[in-house]
């Protein structure tokens, strides 16, 4: 064996137990940058709900309570907990009528931007017509432009067509301005469905409406919740359209308690419950569709 040779061993040997050495060594400081992260990141998570448990236990106590102490003083006297706010919530016919005027602006918007934003991105995707590019270059403008801008003639056009201050409008408004966005999402997520997958249903005989409904809607669920989710939670949590186009008889949650702050001294009692059932509505919806949510989300990151 050449001097050469031998020294290049030694080096290999002496070298060896500093790399296994250095590799036990990132493997502690991983373990640990990865632990001091996920107790970082529940800190976090904890500290992000100290409102929401704050609301909750404001809205568990008396009137007079919250007027003396802090919501935290439940933890040492938790006698304090009840259930009257929310049986005089459910007597205040404002209140109530509010939570449904919601569903009944938020469901319909929700679906509408839904069905026709996944037919028109399947049409964007898949379907060839006449200036499919610029249409499509036209939707994705209509992004950029601020609801603000909307405001005064589309009062002008619901006033002169006789649907301003319902909720009929209050849809409709909505419904257009939440489509741009999900047209664009919608197509491009449907676009990256494989052609033979379309083309092999296209051979089996199916339709455009029945490749729709059959092969497209299932693979496009996990994008169709997050769109819907998104929808849902913007709608619900509207105030500006709803103080502009809603009809001030029947207003939705979100102007019925901006109404309800302006006597908070009197009213809080009702005020705590009712913020806290219109913010649990949309996080129960959330989670209730939290998996598809991630899906959708994920499915642009991974092919």
């Amino acid at each position: 064996m050449s001097a050469h040779t031998r020294a290049a061993v030694k080096a290999g040997a002496e070298a060896g137990p500093v790399k296994a050495r250095q590799s036990l060594g990132g493997r502690i400081a991983g373990l640990l940058s990865g632990t001091a992260v996920r107790v970082f990141l529940i800190l976090v998570g904890l500290f992000w709900l100290v409102p929401t448990l704050g609301l909750l236990l404001g809205s568990l106590r008396t009137k007079e309570d919250m007027s003396e102490t802090g919501w935290w003083k439940v933890f040492g006297a938790p006698s304090q907990l009840t259930f009257e706010n929310y049986s005089s919530l459910l007597k205040d016919e404002t209140i109530t009528d509010s939570i449904l005027t919601s569903v009944s602006i938020t469901v319909p918007a929700t679906l509408l931007v839904v069905v026709i934003g996944s037919l028109a991105g399947y049409a964007f995707a898949w379907m060839e017509f006449p200036g499919r590019d610029w249409w499509f270059l036209g939707v994705v403008g209509l992004l950029v432009v601020p609801v603000q801008v909307a405001l005064v003639p589309v009062s002008d056009l619901f006033g002169k067509i006789g649907i301003f201050e319902t909720t009929t409008g209050v849809v409709l408004f909505h419904t257009a301005f939440g489509l741009p966005f999900a047209i664009f999402l919608l197509r491009n997520f449907f676009a990256e469905i494989p052609r033979e997958l379309l083309e092999a249903a296209r051979l089996d005989g199916a339709g455009e409406l029945r490749l729709f409904v059959r092969v497209v809607m299932p693979l496009g669920a996990p994008a169709i919740a997050s769109l819907g989710i998104f929808q849902f939670l913007w709608v619900w949590n509207d105030m500006l359209i709803a103080l502009i186009f809603a009809d001030a008889g029947s207003p939705p949650i979100t102007v019925a308690l901006q109404q309800q702050v302006r006597f908070f001294g009197d009213n809080v009692q009702i005020l705590a419950p009712g913020a806290f059932i219109s913010m649990v509505i949309p996080l129960a919806v959330f989670f209730a569709f939290q998996r598809q949510f991630v899906s959708g989300v994920m499915a642009g990151a991974v092919k």
